[in-house]
């Protein structure tokens, strides 16, 4: 989605791939969600405003050039991943990231296993043992460029790098991953504008409520629901993420699209 500044949201200004699409340039395949992403920074310009989500699956792959310290790369999942393959973080960084020019901020929510530096940013906020908030330098280890052309770039994302995202919370009409039901009610229902800490301690809160409930009210079959109490204990429980292109105080920010 592309908000430009001064201009309302109009359908030109948006774009919505599914799995349930009759038009196959609609289907979130490979090329249709890389060239989507392309449209989205295309001719980008100061104060636009870029929204990117993405709700699927998520993935890791060994990494082939070096940039990564734990030698795997992330991925997500399109439509045709068995068949055309998986896009890396690689190149999510220079489809999405590099041409972000000065004054345009970029918000990508990416909903999907493995997803905590899915843009490979070079800064990722974690909260020290004390609970004190501390950003962490996320560097290439072969010294590649990884940032922005000036722009500003935030990624929330539904869990770390090695955890795995919860998905079906919502309705039998209106199914959808944890992270986007939580983030959609934390950002859309607050009563006023939050700033990015409150925010992610909301879409927190609201993890944790889900997956409680999940554990109590769980109605797969009795195997189905042993995995999903392993995979959403409190103790390996997924939890928001956030990496940033540049470093900002989240506790005086306030998050808006």
């Amino acid at each position: 989605m592309r908000r430009i500044s001064g201009e309302t949201i109009s359908s030109n200004l948006f774009l919505c791939l599914l799995d349930e699409e009759q038009l196959p340039y609609r289907w979130p395949t490979k090329y249709n969600i890389l060239l989507a992403m392309r449209w989205l920074v295309h001719g980008c310009r100061s104060g636009d405003s870029l929204v990117f989500h993405f709700s699927g699956l998520g993935g890791q792959v060994e990494d082939e050039d070096g940039d990564e310290v734990d030698g795997q790369d992330q991925t997500i999942c399109p439509l045709d991943w068995e068949l055309n393959g998986e896009i890396r973080d690689d190149e999510i960084n220079d489809v999405l990231v590099r041409p972000l020019v000065r004054d345009v901020t970029l918000h990508a929510v990416i909903d999907a296993c493995h997803s905590g530096t899915m843009l490979d940013l070079p800064n990722v906020y974690k909260l020290k043992k004390n609970g004190q908030p501390e950003w962490k330098v996320h560097s290439p280890p072969n010294g590649a460029w990884k940032n922005t052309s000036g722009g500003m770039a935030i990624l929330i994302s539904g869990c770390a790098d090695t955890q795995m995202s919860t998905d079906g919370i919502g309705d039998e009409h209106l199914p959808m991953g944890l992270l986007t039901y939580s983030f959609v009610t934390a950002a859309f229902f607050a009563q006023r504008k939050p700033t990015y800490a409150q925010l992610l301690a909301t879409i927190k809160a609201i993890m944790l409520e889900r997956n409680a409930d999940s554990r109590v009210n769980c109605k797969l079959p009795a195997p189905m629901c042993s995995l999903v109490r392993k995979v959403v204990n409190f103790s390996g429980m997924q939890e928001p993420q956030l990496s940033s292109s540049e470093r900002f105080d989240i506790n005086r920010e306030h998050f808006q699209l």
